[in-house]
């Protein structure tokens, strides 16, 4: 029988779940409005299941215009209208200015280091305090558990997956080899 995660463990009927888990969760991700768009939905989950996200992926990505940092940077009230009448998506204020305000701080970093993964580069490995005292610099909405969320899901942090998952060595696989996880 094969060995999987809390995570998968923790939801044994939930496709949803186990998709997320499979191919996504923890696997590194190198085109920044990916990072951006894993990066908004955790802001999101925020005082919610991880599940609600997921079902509602889709119609994030609608109506973030693909999490294309530019085109979110360039939102006006317009937008953040259409963005809280929107029922197919978290309807909250301060959510959606994170995710407008954080596409712009995100348009800043490519300025100065070239992209979003290269700044996340730049400053990897690092322990999850000093993540979070970095996102708190540069960004909005971002405690420590939404940093955490991030990284972790997004290969900068470990914890993603126990050794004996069988996802576990895939996303090993999948990481560049100079890259290592910080505890």
């Amino acid at each position: 029988m094969t060995t999987y995660c809390d995570y998968c463990n923790s939801h044994p009927e939930d496709t949803y779940n186990r998709v997320y888990h499979d191919t996504q969760y923890g696997f590194p991700l190198r085109d920044d409005n990916l990072l951006f768009e894993r990066f908004i939905l955790e802001i999101n989950q925020a005082g919610l299941s991880w599940i609600t996200i997921l079902k509602k992926a889709d119609k994030f990505r609608s109506a973030y215009s693909q999490f294309d940092i530019d085109k979110v940077a360039s939102y006006d009230e317009t937008d953040r209208v259409r963005l809280l009448s929107d029922p197919g998506i978290i309807r909250n204020r301060l959510k959606v200015n994170a995710a407008i305000e954080n596409a712009r701080r995100i348009q800043n970093l490519r300025n100065e280091y070239g992209s979003f993964k290269a700044w996340l580069d730049r400053h990897h490995p690092q322990t999850l305090e000093k993540w979070a005292v970095l996102f708190k610099r540069n960004f909005i909405f971002t405690g420590r558990e939404i940093v955490k969320e991030f990284l972790m899901s997004t290969g900068y942090l470990p914890g993603a997956h126990t050794p004996d998952c069988p996802i576990y060595g895939v996303v090993i696989a999948k990481r560049p080899p100079w890259h290592s996880l910080c505890s």
